[in-house]
């Protein structure tokens, strides 16, 4: 099995496995959905984490009014009023007015931050370390158990508005935000290579990674058009820390020996060039006297 991790730009995403065989649309196809699937998960945890707070969404008549403009016009969250979490809610207001503040009670509130805890571990970019790879059944999973947890507090299912559920039916809108510049579409996807551009007509993973079956390769994902990625640096960041770590130790060791420059020894015995000849000549132990015959 080929193992490739893939990158955007220089940040890692996930490993997937794969075969020599695979052809690269299969590959590209393959690597957008799970990475697509990604980003959606981070963007309905992220408003699961809001409802677990301030309950449902406001319907677009009311997002954005403040109560006095809400009461003026005579609207009514009816929504709201019908979709209630499973055993009663508590009123939290919304600070930036987005929810109608009815609090899920606290089991249920444990229900969405627990299941939301286990869909990001499911997909965290960690697992890129410790060497487990990411499917796109897994970030289905996750999905689908997200979706159950929500089920679970609102049995009456959400808002048809609220965006979570919007989420969950693939009926998203994410046009004008800054979600829709992470999405990648699968028609102008494109994959890199060793800062080679990965091309999809008819070529396999193998007429690319050589003929070793057993291998361990880096691919980046982003846009056509885009221009091609940063090259992979010559020393990860474990290693440049080393380097750096061994580099100090030398410059402190030199120093050391800077400071110990010392040529007193010049005045040893052992160090004199003609002591030698003097012992030759008996002449090396003479004490001279002032005055004497």
């Amino acid at each position: 099995m080929v193992l490739i991790h893939i990158k955007r730009n220089d940040e890692s995403q996930f490993l997937i496995e794969t075969t020599r065989g695979t052809t690269i649309e299969q590959l590209t196809k393959n690597v957008v959905t799970i990475y697509n699937g990604r980003l959606k998960i981070d963007r309905i945890c992220c408003e699961m984490e809001e409802l677990a707070k301030y309950g449902t969404l406001y319907p677009p008549e009311i997002l954005g009014l403040t109560e006095e403009q809400v009461s003026e016009l005579k609207l009514t969250d009816h929504w709201g009023e019908q979709c209630i979490p499973s055993g009663g809610f508590t009123f939290v207001k919304d600070p930036i007015g987005r929810r109608n503040g009815k609090q899920p009670r606290k089991e249920m509130q444990n229900v969405l931050t627990n299941t939301i805890k286990d869909a990001k571990a499911m997909i965290s970019k960690k697992l890129v370390t410790e060497g487990k790879c990411l499917t796109a059944k897994v970030v289905q999973n996750a999905i689908d158990l997200l979706r159950g947890a929500v089920t679970i507090v609102y049995p009456m299912k959400l808002p048809p508005h609220d965006v979570i559920r919007a989420e969950f039916e693939n009926i998203e809108d994410l046009s004008g935000t800054q979600a829709s510049k992470e999405v990648i579409d699968p028609i102008t996807a494109q994959l890199w290579f060793c800062g080679r551009e990965v091309y999809s007509d008819g070529k396999t993973v193998g007429d690319y990674v050589g003929k070793i079956e057993n291998c361990k390769v880096i691919m980046k994902i982003s846009t056509r058009g885009s221009g091609p990625p940063g090259r992979e640096p010559v020393m990860n960041e474990n290693e440049r820390k080393q380097w750096m770590m061994h580099a100090y130790r030398r410059q402190e060791e030199l120093k050391k020996l800077d400071a110990d420059d010392d040529d007193s020894y010049l005045n040893s015995e052992w160090a004199d060039n003609g002591n030698l000849k003097r012992s030759f000549h008996g002449i090396k132990d003479i004490a001279w006297r002032a005055g004497g015959k």
